[in-house]
């Protein structure tokens, strides 16, 4: 699973990047300095990770992971193959699903590509070159569609959905903003369609506002915008976070206690973005390893014991399934919690829930 991290030249993206993965992206003051893609893997943090790791104190510990990719600044025109368009687009086409940073802040020192900071502007020219992307595909789809449709009048339906869609991107909204019918997603779903990916925008702050974001007029702007489309936004100082990911654990609990803050803005991000593409962690816990396992939020037991061996899949006989809280109720104690009738066993047809703590037995 990848997620693309976007935005306009020199609004912070690439130092976002660094600090969520330390791999070193280049940075300057200067459009495109980012021109291949960085790629970085980076834990989901997770409390209940650590909480296990304690109790147990297993030789390993594993957390779930992210994919980010750092993608080239886009400008006006990237639809058109302006700047670095074409790899722009070529990129994200990849990705599961973006992280638009949005610049928020005033910096005379640091150039804006169009002259002032106006976060709406930017995230529209964005969105704009997406949907420009996406209307020559729903054309060549459609074009397709009508000639199949001499043949066969099942298309007549696909015909319908990709003009819907169409009628909506020619006024200038992304396709993921719309309601689809099961049937008219399984039509887009073959489409993939730049503007159908799920985003999460990050409002890049000054240093001086983090205590109160919402006092930056700017921020208000972008959460409205988000809002309208049911996007989540998360603010943040980049410059900050790249500070503090140069910290060791104890400083960094330190820097964010002196600032007021009860986690870095990185952590909420990382953990808003594995949000972001559907995913939960189920656990599995004992003096070997402690590790979160991620699968997509609604995966039945048997597919989810397929992630650890596809033999525990074939073999599933049945979950043993505590919740954490469950869990941490019965003092961290298996046998405990087992007295108290809190371990239950779920066979086929359990939907896993985020945080359950499983022992799944099979035979093959």
């Amino acid at each position: 699973m990848k997620i693309g991290i976007v935005g306009l030249p020199n609004v912070g993206k690439s130092t976002l990047f660094n600090s969520i993965t330390k791999a070193g992206a280049e940075c300057a003051n200067y459009p495109f300095c980012t021109i291949e893609p960085n790629v970085g893997v980076v834990a989901v943090p997770d409390e209940r990770i650590e909480t296990l790791a304690q109790i147990y104190k297993p030789q390993k510990v594993t957390n779930a992971i992210v994919e980010f990719v750092d993608i080239a600044g886009l400008v006006k025109g990237a639809s058109k193959g302006e700047g670095l368009g074409n790899k722009f687009l070529s990129h994200i086409r990849e990705t599961d699903s973006i992280v638009q940073v949005v610049r928020c802040f005033e910096n005379s020192n640091i150039v804006h590509v169009d002259g002032n900071v106006e976060p709406i502007r930017d995230i529209e020219t964005i969105n704009f070159e997406l949907i420009f992307a996406d209307l020559e595909t729903i054309d060549k789809r459609l074009e397709k569609a009508r000639k199949m449709l001499k043949s066969d009048k099942k298309y007549q339906f696909e015909i319908d959905t990709l003009e819907k869609v169409k009628q909506a991107l020619e006024a200038g909204k992304c396709a993921r903003t719309l309601e689809y019918s099961d049937e008219e997603l399984e039509v887009m779903k073959d489409s993939f369609l730049l503007t159908m990916k799920p985003v999460l925008y990050v409002a890049n702050i000054d240093e001086s506002e983090i205590e109160n974001p919402e006092a930056n007029e700017n921020v208000k702007k972008v959460k409205e915008y988000a809002k309208q489309e049911g996007a989540e936004v998360i603010c943040l100082c980049v410059k900050i976070e790249e500070e503090l990911s140069t910290l060791e654990k104890e400083e960094k609990l330190e820097m964010l206690e002196a600032l007021g803050l009860e986690e870095s803005g990185l952590d909420k991000l990382i953990k808003a973005s594995y949000k972001l593409l559907g995913l939960i962690s189920f656990l599995t816990a004992g003096e070997p390893e402690v590790r979160a396992w991620t699968i997509k939020n609604g995966t039945k037991a048997p597919q989810a014991a397929g992630k650890i061996h596809s033999d525990i899949e074939r073999g599933f006989i049945k979950a043993e399934v505590i919740s954490f809280e469950d869990f941490m109720k019965s003092k961290g104690s298996m046998n405990e919690a087992r007295e108290a009738g809190l371990i239950r066993s779920e066979g086929k047809e359990y939907v896993m829930k985020d945080g359950d703590i499983v022992l799944f037995k099979f035979n093959v």
